[in-house]
């Protein structure tokens, strides 16, 4: 498996814009985050800089500008992060987890024929 960088909850926001929209410069992020956050364009600067540090993104530079792109894919740090938590959370035991999604969860009767379908699909 290859490393994946620990990403904080508030890079995972930014992350996420970048996952669904980049190529994006700072601006174009602070942007983004402008109506869901209350950050200070320097301290998304910061966690833009502190991301490319750690491997999440990577970069171009055109002029004086950085256009930030995801060196990670979304979907090896949710399976990254997800087994952290189940390994945190539940002690790796996947059934743990369910049962509890279940009992503790709002599911929908959609939500329940979904959940069937996945275990049934996973059985064969």
């Amino acid at each position: 498996m290859s490393y994946l960088p620990k990403i904080s909850d508030a890079e995972w926001q930014v992350m996420q814009i970048l996952w669904d929209q980049a190529p994006l410069n700072a601006a174009q992020v602070v942007k983004r985050l402008a109506g869901k956050q209350d950050w200070s364009p320097r301290t998304i600067k910061t966690m833009l800089s502190r991301l490319v540090q750690k491997g999440a993104l990577t970069y171009t530079q055109e002029g004086n500008r950085y256009h930030y792109l995801p060196a990670v894919t979304q979907s090896a740090c949710v399976r990254d992060a997800s087994r952290s938590f189940l390994g945190r959370v539940f002690s790796g035991d996947t059934s743990l987890l369910l049962a509890h999604l279940v009992e503790a969860g709002r599911l929908s009767n959609e939500d329940i024929e979904a959940l069937k379908k996945t275990l049934e699909d996973k059985e064969h």
